[in-house]
């Protein structure tokens, strides 16, 4: 029988559930859903680029060869031939990782979770770049620090400011290839730098490396995990190279931390899916990823070109923009009298969308920034949107 309620319940939420706020991209992209908006707004990779019959014979294989295993409870740290896969594939430089090191996460976003729940109380003090990305902040925020914004210029995080912002640091959390949101990437030798100086400040460092595949050139720069297996906690993803679909990313940490992280993983969803693990180990084990990546750069490389020439001929000549090469992004600075957040609402009325750069500031943002991304869109219709879109610039000089 139903109750008839006449006082309808009150929720008592927590106070870090009230300071719970959206993704501003999440929100984006319910707009961008529309198929007469020529989207720039998304960090999504393309469609284009994934393997769906390679992916499928994995599953069918799995399946028929193993699928009681794969259908069943798995261990919360991960597929071991996996996680040795992953280990194998980040020894380099004479630097060895076990594979006890890896644990596996749905998504990189919920290592990003299990990192903050582990490392952060509330009011501990996180180093993050300026501007930083987006669901990092998200993630960190529902613990409630005091966010601290380390200093970059064109070449990315600048490792001589941490000096001054550093003690009492919980972490630093970087993204050195092709970054969310800017493109930028960092040199060697400010990769050297930067692990030498958070070693001597005692100070964790979070390389989070999404990207580091996407080079045009085909050459990654060197991990810096790599460099420090001791002071550097590593945060990978299959969704760049392979499918974010799967929602399968894995952490590599010194064992001390990556045991504490499983005991927070065990409290959040006991283990990442087994048999999605199994399927992309099937996947990748016989070096399929070796062949699949070159092509996703040279799509990405393709139509990052065709953003950046159409951005020459049509941008005006006061703002400026980074030109990366890899990943997914391109990093806009307007003239300062020109808001991002209001140049949208114009855009969309154009059937133009993009991401204003003001949410990806941890603190003083600027409003006159903004972060396209060029790898779901064609090359015409690339064209067709910067010409639209830099008439609406232009209009506000």
């Amino acid at each position: 029988m139903k109750i008839e309620n006449q006082n309808p319940l009150q929720w008592n939420f927590s106070e870090r559930a009230k300071g719970m706020q959206a993704s501003f991209i999440r929100e984006i992209l319910k707009v961008t859903q529309q198929p007469e908006i020529t989207s720039f707004a998304g960090g999504l990779p393309s469609p284009a680029t994934f393997p769906v019959e390679i992916m499928q014979a994995a599953f069918d294989k799995v399946l028929s060869t193993n699928g009681k295993v794969a259908l069943q409870y798995g261990p919360t740290d991960g597929y071991m031939p996996l996680r040795q896969w992953i280990a194998d594939s980040l020894s380099q430089n004479g630097a060895k990782i076990a594979p006890e090191q890896v644990l596996m996460v749905s998504g990189s976003q919920q290592a990003l979770d299990l990192i903050g729940k582990v490392l952060i109380d509330e009011g501990s003090k996180v180093l993050v770049e300026t501007p930083s990305y987006l669901g990092a902040l998200q993630a960190f925020s529902v613990y409630r620090p005091e966010f601290h914004s380390v200093a970059t210029d064109e070449h990315g995080l600048v490792p001589s400011s941490l000096d001054a912002i550093a003690e009492g640091a919980r972490l630093l959390y970087a993204l050195p290839n092709f970054q969310n949101p800017t493109g930028r990437s960092l040199s060697v030798e400010r990769r050297q730098e930067l692990v030498e100086t958070c070693a001597r400040l005692n100070l964790p460092l979070i390389e989070d490396d999404p990207y580091g595949a996407l080079s045009y050139t085909g050459q990654p720069s060197p991990k810096m995990v790599a460099m420090n297996p001791e002071g550097v906690i590593y945060m990978g993803s299959f969704s760049k190279v392979l499918t974010p679909g799967i929602r399968l990313g894995y952490v590599v940490a010194p064992l001390p931390m990556v045991r504490r992280l499983e005991l927070a993983k065990q409290a959040a969803d006991l283990h990442t899916a087994q048999l999605t693990q199994m399927v992309v180990h099937e996947v990748v084990k016989d070096g399929f990823l070796d062949k699949h990546i070159p092509t996703i750069r040279e799509l990405y490389g393709n139509q990052c070109k065709a953003m950046l020439d159409a951005m020459d001929q049509h941008f005006p000549k006061e703002a400026t923009w980074t030109k990366p090469d890899g990943g997914m992004f391109i990093w806009v600075e307007l003239p300062k009298h020109i808001n991002a957040m209001e140049l949208l609402d114009e855009a969309i009325k154009n059937k133009i969308a993009f991401v204003p750069g003001a949410p990806f500031y941890a603190n003083e943002p600027a409003t006159n920034t903004l972060r396209l991304s060029f790898v779901t869109v064609p090359p015409e219709r690339i064209r067709a949107g910067i010409e639209v879109l830099g008439k609406l610039i232009k209009a506000r000089m």
